[in-house]
């Protein structure tokens, strides 16, 4: 789950179907960071309007007075309002060398006890937890591996749940995965491919807000991948879910951070291990 970028293109201020005031970006930008964490800057404000205007043309409202008023009186509707303003772009084995090094670390240490764990969070629309879910077919051929996948935004969960990508996707993959991890679909399915079921029975798919004072997530996990997310958060945010996700991994567990991003934490949760990848500095208390 990612803000989505600024669209300068929709809705510039000419050409505006609902009155936006500043007011009325302030107070969604304001709960939009209480719910979710996302910092909306007055950068953002064209693409705040642009996209929850369509938002009030599906609902039939006809002004942001009364959908911030609607807001208000239905709370789930800030669910809604945090998927108009997210967009999530992924792709499979992005940021390949992650994988290698997943994988090093897979053999090194999955045959401790219990599963090899990994957190996806921030899954966007599935490709990187089935990615790791690959990765550890391939690095662990006769143990077991569990990967938790969550996101925000319930949208892309239930696209992620159904495992089906376009088959142009997939074919930046070898031919050996392709053939390995996907089916490709025929006649009214031609042009798209399935994760195979062998693959998908690892991955379990949940609905979790980081910003949530708990988290479904059992700790002693090996590795953590929250990559390109906690950009979008400020510096107090972030700290808090350093910590948080230091409690929850292995002496030995590793967290994958995005290609934009470093964990500016002094090395008190995690110190640099490799590009954007860190290993646990310090063992950390219990999660919250």
């Amino acid at each position: 789950m990612r803000p989505a970028a600024e669209e300068r293109s929709e809705g510039g201020a000419a050409a505006r179907e609902f009155r936006f005031s500043a007011e009325h970006f302030r107070v969604i930008s304001e709960r939009i960071y209480r719910f979710s964490g996302i910092r909306l800057p007055e950068a953002k404000h064209e693409m705040v309007y642009a996209r929850l205007a369509r938002r009030l043309r599906a609902l039939g409202i006809g002004s942001f007075d009364d959908y911030v008023r609607f807001l208000e009186l239905e709370p789930a509707e800030w669910e809604h309002c945090t998927n108009a303003l997210t967009t999530n772009v992924t792709a499979f084995y992005r940021e390949e060398h992650h994988f290698a090094i997943l994988a090093e670390h897979a053999r090194a240490h999955g045959a401790e006890d219990g599963p090899y764990r990994v957190w996806s969070a921030g899954c966007s629309t599935g490709e990187e937890p089935y990615t790791i879910a690959m990765c550890l077919s391939e690095a662990l051929p006769q143990r077991a591996f569990e990967v938790l996948a969550t996101d925000l935004d319930t949208q892309v969960i239930a696209h992620a749940r159904e495992g089906v990508y376009p088959l142009a996707s997939v074919q930046k993959l070898s031919p050996e995965r392709q053939k390995r991890h996907f089916l490709r679909g025929a006649g009214r399915h031609e042009g798209r491919a399935r994760v195979r079921r062998e693959i998908a029975a690892h991955v379990e798919f949940l609905r979790v807000n980081l910003m949530d004072r708990e988290w479904p997530v059992t700790p002693g996990l090996d590795a953590i991948f929250c990559r390109n997310v906690m950009i979008y958060f400020d510096k107090p945010t972030q700290a808090r879910l350093i910590e948080r996700f230091a409690a929850l991994v292995k002496p030995h567990g590793l967290f994958f951070a995005g290609h934009a991003e470093s964990l500016l934490d002094n090395g008190r949760c995690f110190r640099l291990k490799g590009q954007t990848v860190y290993e646990l500095a310090r063992r950390a208390g219990r999660a919250p």
